[in-house]
């Protein structure tokens, strides 16, 4: 019964869609991110822990729901067709979860947010999640400069050397993009992002000036994806959610210019969370510096760095996690650390406590990196009091583990769904 209203209901959205009334001023979710309608639903209710048991908590999330695919509006016809397994798997992890405010990573981008419109109404459902934003990407966005140094300047969408020479690495504008979906409504008039920053306008950035040429260097824009400032009102009072998906510092060379680009889209963050550290910034809407102070934020994504194991270059993930504007309380699960020595490997040589992973990688041969932290919900200790947080990964005996499996193949995703609970100040 569940799979048939689900089949009419994504009928119902391709019908929507195809006849363009999905294709309103609502709808249309571009550059400038206008306003989508939507009532707010009440928030799920949390106790606190804290003195004052009135308070209740607000549950943010990330999860990089791996929801790409390789051909511009393949994932949009995918959700269409229906019945999707690994939709479904993502989906009901979600809905078990019950996130207030959820950051999709790897989840394909299109000018007219018609995958995500599709995506929730399908899957989570409207009345959930009624704010949702999807959010520019540079991944396929093409160059016009032989970026990876080949040789070759590729311009003809769809192949991975195009992928090698677009600002992010995509075979199509938009594939591995990231989105937002809220209970709570987005201050979209003072969204900021930073998708056009060029890399050599960080001071003291790290970039690999031998590697590239200058016309390169003159246009290569630090963001992998996109860096996002979105402020979400809750008690009529702005949470920032600062949202990125840097590139992962892999797949390189002995210049190490994705390791370098990992550290310093991780140190944009930083540097824009912290007064006067990012003064020289220039978001794309043409405002300057960074976040300023006494303001509650969250930092929220697939960072792609773990705290001590893998490529990382330079400071990597502790340009945030020793950062004083941040509490860091350190998500875990049982699944993680069961998982670690059930699959063994690359994984036990790892020195990160293994309950504290997110994601679940390749464990044997010559490319394995095994299970990494790379996923973080880090609030700001203004304003805000974490009061539990976790990692849904499932022991093996338990209920859900259908829904994350045992690495290959994937079930839903190759991360986990990180959340924690907030009371807001």
């Amino acid at each position: 019964m569940e799979n048939m209203l689900r089949k009419g209901l994504v009928v119902c959205v391709a019908l929507l869609l195809m006849a363009g009334c999905g294709q309103s001023k609502d709808a249309e979710i571009v550059e400038a991110m206008p306003s989508v309608d939507g009532a707010t639903v009440q928030p799920t209710i949390r106790a606190s822990d804290s003195s004052s048991a009135s308070q209740q908590s607000v549950r943010f999330a990330t999860f990089n729901v791996s929801l790409f695919r390789d051909k511009e509006g393949g994932l949009k016809q995918a959700i269409l067709a229906g019945d999707d397994p690994q939709m479904q798997a993502v989906a009901d992890i979600i809905k078990r979860v019950q996130p207030d405010v959820l950051l999709l990573a790897e989840f394909d981008f299109d000018r007219k947010g018609e995958s995500l419109f599709a995506f929730r109404d399908a899957y989570l459902g409207k009345e959930t999640y009624p704010h949702i934003l999807a959010i520019p990407s540079n991944t396929g966005v093409s160059s016009g400069i032989d970026l990876n140094g080949d040789g070759k300047i590729v311009t003809k969408p769809g192949s991975r050397d195009y992928g090698g020479d677009a600002f992010g690495f995509g075979r199509f504008p938009g594939q591995y993009g990231f989105a937002l979906v809220s209970k709570y409504p987005i201050d979209r008039a003072n969204i900021r992002s930073f998708q056009k920053f060029k890399w050599q306008d960080m001071p003291d950035n790290s970039m690999p000036a031998e590697f590239y040429s200058a016309d390169a260097s003159s246009v290569f824009r630090l963001s992998s994806k996109n860096h996002v400032d979105i402020p979400v009102l809750i008690k009529a009072s702005p949470v920032h959610i600062i949202a990125a998906h840097p590139t992962p510092p892999v797949f390189d060379g002995p210049e190490d210019r994705n390791g370098r680009r990992n550290n310093d889209e991780i140190r944009l963050l930083a540097d824009y969370i912290t007064p006067d550290a990012g003064d020289y910034l220039i978001d794309d809407q043409g405002r300057t510096g960074g976040l300023g102070s006494e303001q509650r934020f969250i930092v929220m994504g697939d960072l792609n760095a773990d705290p001590i194991d893998g490529d990382t270059f330079g400071a990597g993930i502790g340009q945030l996690l020793d950062n004083p504007m941040i509490e860091d309380v350190t998500p875990s699960s049982a699944g993680a650390a069961a998982a670690s020595l059930r699959q063994g490997g690359v994984n036990m040589s790892h020195n990160l406590p293994a309950r504290q992973d997110t994601s679940d990688f390749a464990d044997k041969g010559s490319a394995a990196s095994g299970n990494m932290r790379l996923d973080y919900v880090l609030p700001s200790k203004f304003g805000l009091t974490p009061i539990s947080s976790g990692v849904f990964w499932p022991e093996e005996e338990a209920d859900g583990f259908d829904l994350v499996g045992d690495g290959h193949p994937v079930i839903s995703s190759d991360h986990r769904l990180v959340w924690v609970d907030i009371v807001v100040e």
